[in-house]
């Protein structure tokens, strides 16, 4: 079993650990020292404050892979969004027979169950029913404390293969957005192979960040719809203190990938650390009831 499963396991098996203890030990564990959130100062510091503080019920409706969809269709139209081919309870139900030769599986409710098939005909469907199966019985809430998943409901949803020509891959990009402006974002280039991570500013300039993985050795290049990323990252995070906006591009046409929350759930430093101040300088967090 590899560190990054076991380490899982093991957060799954606190789930009756109180939230704050919980966020607590994590933080301790990635940053040896713990968490302010009496007076969050720092980008990390300040999501695990709003996983405590910010429960707005439309957050759930919003991280549901499969309600997302419907909800960003409503603010900006359906042209981005990918195709849906079938949504399920159970992997028994999954229409194989119906499905095109390539397609992707993944779990509505967390970011474990995903399988990206690119031929049918070779799928492993016992070993694509296990991870499927593993994943539908974890609430994805337990492993980082981020409550918008806690009851956001299990399921299998099937989606259109998509790979841009040019890159010869699916790239991420992903839009750090504060009450409706979008900051900086990041590429996700070579997942197939070893994932690089590539931070940027408004401009298109190379920031000097690195979060988990390292940059690519050439920097990806500029995505056709960048400016209409960033015109579409700042309708989708209006109104919301903080959210990652993220699309994808495929042979020019811009696609929605995900509203995410919580960056690396609130437990990823940066290198160089400055730049942990420097985003949380630009989330504002909202009034607590009382305060």
């Amino acid at each position: 079993m590899s560190s990054s499963k076991l380490f899982k396991k093991i957060r799954y098996a606190l789930r009756y650990m109180p939230d704050e203890w919980y966020i607590q030990l994590n933080y301790f564990a990635h940053f040896k020292k713990l968490c302010n959130l009496n007076n969050p100062v720092t980008y990390n510091e300040k999501l695990n404050w709003l996983k405590m503080h910010d429960k707005n019920p439309l957050y759930t409706r919003i991280v549901d892979k499969y309600e997302a969809k419907e909800y960003v269709s409503e603010l900006v139209g359906d042209d981005i969004i990918i195709p849906t081919l079938g949504v399920w309870d159970s992997f028994e139900e999954v229409d194989f027979d119906n499905l095109p030769s390539q397609f992707v599986l993944k779990c509505t409710h967390d970011s474990e169950g995903l399988i990206i098939v690119t031929d049918k005909d070779k799928l492993d469907k016992v070993a694509a029913k296990q991870k499927i199966e593993a994943a539908l019985k974890q609430n994805f809430y337990y492993i980082g404390r981020e409550w918008p998943y806690k009851n956001v409901k299990p399921r299998i949803i099937a989606e259109k293969y998509m790979e841009d020509s040019t890159d010869g891959e699916l790239r991420d990009y992903k839009f750090f957005c504060f009450d409706g402006e979008p900051k900086a974002l990041f590429i996700a280039s070579e997942r197939a192979t070893d994932v690089k991570f590539d931070y940027f500013d408004m401009e298109f300039n190379h920031l000097d960040i690195k979060q988990k993985y390292p940059n690519a050795s050439v920097p990806p290049h500029k995505p056709y719809n960048f400016e209409k990323m960033i015109e579409l990252s700042k309708v989708l995070s209006a109104g919301f203190p903080h959210v990652r906006v993220d699309f994808y591009e495929v042979d020019g046409k811009l696609y929605f990938g995900e509203l995410t929350f919580y960056h690396f759930s609130g437990f990823m430093p940066f290198e160089p650390d400055k730049w942990d101040k420097i985003f949380g300088d630009w989330l504002v967090l909202p009034k607590r009831k009382g305060m």
